[in-house]
C-alpha cells in the first residue's frame, strides 16, 4: 500500500520506517527539507511539497499526519483539505483534544473526505516494538486504511474504537492513567530513597520486574534509567505536560467522574515546575502568625 506520511519527528519518521519495513511504500513530507531526504535515504519517496505529496498518491489517497496538537494540527489538516478529493482518507496520529477530532471530522465529511483520529501510543520505542492504535471515525474509512494501523501496531495492538472523536478520547484517558502511574512510582521511589536503609534502588527497580504485582514497561523503563544514572543527578525534577491529562481530569469533571488520582498527579507536575510555591510560603507566614512557628528565611 501507498501511503503519505506528513511530519517526521521521533514517532513520524519511525511510522515511515517500519511501514517500510513491511513492504509499505511511503511518501513523505516535513517542513524542512533535509529531514525529507534523511527518510528518503531510508526508501522513502520524498515530497518537495503538500502538493506534490498528494499529487504522489493514487486515490483514494491515505494521508497520516503526525503534527503537534493544536494550531500546527489545524493548518496543516485545513492546507491538505485543500488539496485532496472525495473518498481520500486523512489521519491524524497525533494527541489532539478530541471534540476537535470531532469538528475536523464534521468539516471535512461536507468535502467529501473521510476523517480518522487515530490515538497513538508507544514513543520512541514503537519502531521495533509497535505502536498501540485507537482509531475513531467512519468504519469503512478504517477498513481501507487498515493495512496501515495493522502494520505499525503488535499484533492485537489497534482496534476501531466508534464513531469520529473516540479514538483521541481514548488515548487521553490512557495518558491520564499514565499520569498516576507515573506519580505512584515517582512517590513510592522517592520513600525508598529518604529511608533509614541504604538501598540499592536499580536493584529494587529490577527485581519487581519478575513476579511483582506493579511490574510493567515503566517500571522496565525506570530500571534501565537508573543504570545509566542511578542517582538520576543529571535530571531536573521539573515535569511537564502536554495537555491529555488536563484534557481527562476536565472530561471527569463534565461527566461528573471522581478522578482524584489523575487531578493529584497532574497539580504534582504543576508543583514540579516552581522554584519556589509562593502557596508554601503563605502556609508558613501562617504558622508562624498563629503559632509562632518557626521559619525559614530566604538567604
Amino acid at each position: 500500500m501507498r501511503v503519505g506520511v506528513v511530519g517526521l519527528g521521533r514517532m513520524g519518521g519511525n511510522m515511515a520506517v517500519r511501514l517500510m519495513r513491511e513492504g509499505h511504500e511511503v511518501v513523505a513530507f516535513s517542513r524542512t527539507p533535509e529531514t525529507v531526504a534523511r527518510i528518503a535515504e531510508k526508501g522513502a519517496i520524498g515530497a518537495a511539497s503538500l502538493e506534490d505529496l498528494v499529487g504522489k498518491l493514487e486515490p483514494p489517497r491515505i494521508v497520516w499526519t503526525m503534527v503537534p496538537a493544536g494550531d500546527p494540527t489545524e493548518q496543516m489538516l485545513l492546507r491538505l483539505s485543500g488539496l485532496l478529493d472525495p473518498g481520500d482518507v486523512l489521519v491524524d496520529g497525533g494527541n489532539s483534544n478530541y471534540k476537535d477530532s470531532k469538528r475536523r471530522a464534521d468539516d471535512l465529511g461536507k468535502l467529501g473526505i473521510r476523517f480518522l483520529d487515530s490515538g497513538t501510543s508507544g514513543g520512541i520505542w514503537g519502531l521495533e516494538n509497535g505502536y498501540c492504535i485507537m482509531v475513531g471515525g467512519d468504519r469503512e474509512a478504517f477498513e481501507l486504511a487498515e493495512p496501515v494501523f495493522k502494520t505499525l501496531a503488535p499484533e492485537g495492538g489497534y482496534m476501531h474504537t466508534g464513531p469520529a472523536g473516540s479514538g483521541h478520547f481514548v488515548k487521553m484517558v490512557h495518558n491520564g492513567i499514565e499520569y498516576g502511574m507515573l506519580a505512584a512510582y515517582g512517590e513510592g521511589f522517592e520513600i525508598l530513597k529518604s529511608s533509614e536503609y541504604d538501598l540499592d534502588l536499580t536493584e529494587v527497580a529490577g527485581i519487581w520486574r519478575y513476579g511483582s504485582v506493579v511490574r510493567s514497561w515503566l517500571l522496565e523503563l525506570l530500571h534501565d534509567a537508573l543504570e545509566k544514572d542511578p542517582g538520576l543527578e543529571s535530571v531536573r525534577g521539573w515535569v511537564d505536560d502536554s495537555g491529555e491529562g488536563r484534557w481527562t481530569v476536565l472530561t471527569a469533571i463534565e461527566e461528573g467522574v471522581p478522578a482524584p488520582v489523575t487531578a493529584l498527579a497532574l497539580f504534582a507536575r504543576f508543583a514540579s515546575r516552581q522554584d519556589e510555591s509562593f502557596a508554601a510560603k503563605t502556609i508558613a507566614a501562617l504558622r508562624n502568625e498563629f503559632g509562632g512557628h518557626a521559619v525559614k528565611k530566604e538567604d
